[in-house]
């Protein structure tokens, strides 16, 4: 079934959204989830609560695409749960090293900024990644937006860890040159 028709089937408020939903992303949004939780259980709930999510906003969105769309609900809902869970102490991972390594080149990556600050960075990070190779594009996504840890990124990539190590750093470097340029604080 296509996005198009899922989300009609939202609109008609038809339970069968739901059910195409898992089966077309599912394990998609357990991915998202499961590499920021790195817990099955959270994780498996976080997916739950993107379906939720869907039910209640789309009527009035038209999400285009919808993988995506629904992906960004995954990561954000694992976050806020993330953060719930440090906050209890019960987590250490991948988010806290990504946000000290994303902290060399964009200034207050964990803090709220201001929304058109956030959309001309959002646009700028874009035409940087676009102008990397496609497996450097590649693995900068999966430790930055994924959070994949530096071992599952080597073993996807056949390389050494010491090269997916070194590689990020070198694309750090490049884009707090390239946000200095586009005039970003940094």
């Amino acid at each position: 079934m296509t996005d198009e028709k899922i989300v009609e089937l939202f609109w008609e408020r038809s339970e069968k959204a739901i059910e195409e939903t898992k089966k077309l992303y599912e394990k998609y949004f357990h991915y998202i989830a499961y590499g920021i939780l790195r817990n099955d259980e959270d994780s498996k709930e976080i997916v739950n609560d993107t379906y939720l999510k869907a039910w209640n906003i789309i009527p009035p969105q038209r999400p285009k695409p919808l993988k995506t769309f629904l992906g960004k609900i995954t990561r954000q809902l694992a976050i806020n749960r993330l953060e719930s869970n440090l906050a209890k102490k019960r987590y250490v991972g991948q988010y806290l090293l990504v946000l000290d390594e994303l902290s060399e080149c964009i200034k207050d990556c964990n803090q709220d900024t201001d929304v058109v600050e956030s959309v001309a960075l959002r646009d700028t990070l874009n035409e940087f990644l676009r102008s990397l190779p496609l497996e450097k594009r590649k693995i900068f996504i999966k430790r930055y937006w994924y959070m994949n840890s530096i071992s599952e990124i080597a073993e996807d990539y056949s390389i050494s860890e010491s090269k997916v190590k070194s590689l990020l750093m070198r694309i750090r470097k490049k884009l707090k040159k390239h946000l200095i340029k586009e005039g970003f604080d940094i």
